[in-house]
């Protein structure tokens, strides 16, 4: 069984993924939009070239997102997207990488009692993500 996450975006899902690739070292392996498929006729026509499926590997892990429909994007909440690493320099990277023009940092990238380092915020896609570097001993578990 296997677990991942899918992000719906207010019409920047392309933006977003393109970002996320190059800050993550992903590969986009698939960027559907609307225009041409069976789902062109649902939405309007400025509306066509916005991301119907959008498909990223990141090492073993799979990101999946597109476009709300028009009307049918609601804020993220209750959850967040966690990033674990095991390198303190790499964590910050990241963290400073998703909080530039952020819309929150619920809590700055520091030190912890449970990591090496640990951050939260709602990047400029306003989506949630947790940054975490973890401890010694989880590395070596």
């Amino acid at each position: 069984m296997q677990f991942n996450s899918y992000l719906f975006f207010d019409g920047n899902c392309q933006e977003a993924f393109e970002f996320y690739q190059k800050l993550f070292g992903g590969k986009i392996e698939l960027m559907l939009p609307h225009e041409g498929s069976p789902a062109a006729s649902q939405v309007p026509p400025e509306w066509q070239k916005k991301i119907l499926h959008a498909r990223m590997s990141i090492g073993n892990a799979v990101l999946l997102a597109s476009d709300a429909p028009p009307g049918r994007f609601h804020r993220p909440q209750g959850f967040s997207v966690n990033v674990t690493v095991n390198d303190v320099a790499r964590a910050e990277q990241i963290f400073g990488a998703l909080a530039e023009n952020a819309t929150a940092v619920t809590m700055p990238i520091a030190e912890t009692f449970w990591a090496r380092r640990f951050g939260m915020l709602t990047d400029r896609f306003g989506i949630p993500w947790m940054i975490n570097c973890q401890t010694l001993a989880e590395n070596a578990a």
